[in-house]
């Protein structure tokens, strides 16, 4: 375990709670406000407000951030400290891939474009 904080400390910053990605909605059923954080997906808090639901998680996140310190656990990669090449395999039925480069062809531009606008909801992207 010593070896893991000094490892830790050396070479990467310990993830602190507010380097994850929160959300908060309302839920009809609970009649309160959840929040959630997507790097761990099983964690919730209510909340009478959203700033309340949000301070909640917070905490939550914190008391697992140090039991999986102190297990010497693997800790979650906040989202926001990844990074993203913007490249992206993606498979897909050959009749979907036909119809959408039709779109693309419609439209007069890439279906690499075209993807994008349709995932971005741009429903006509500019022309490159």
């Amino acid at each position: 375990m010593a070896a893991v904080n000094v490892k830790l400390a050396s070479t990467v910053r310990t993830p602190r709670a507010e380097d994850y990605a929160y959300t908060v909605i309302w839920s009809e059923e609970d009649e309160a406000f959840i929040g959630r954080v997507a790097e761990f997906r099983s964690l919730a808090a209510h909340g009478a407000t959203q700033e309340k639901a949000l301070r909640e998680v917070r905490k939550v996140v914190e008391l697992v951030l140090d039991e999986l310190l102190e297990s010497g656990e693997k800790i979650p990669e906040p989202i926001s400290k990844q990074s993203f090449s913007g490249k992206l395999n993606l498979r897909m039925p050959k009749q979907l891939h036909r119809r959408l480069s039709l779109e693309a062809e419609r439209e007069g531009i890439s279906l690499n474009q075209w993807i994008n606008a349709k995932l971005s909801g741009t429903h006509y992207p500019d022309k490159q």
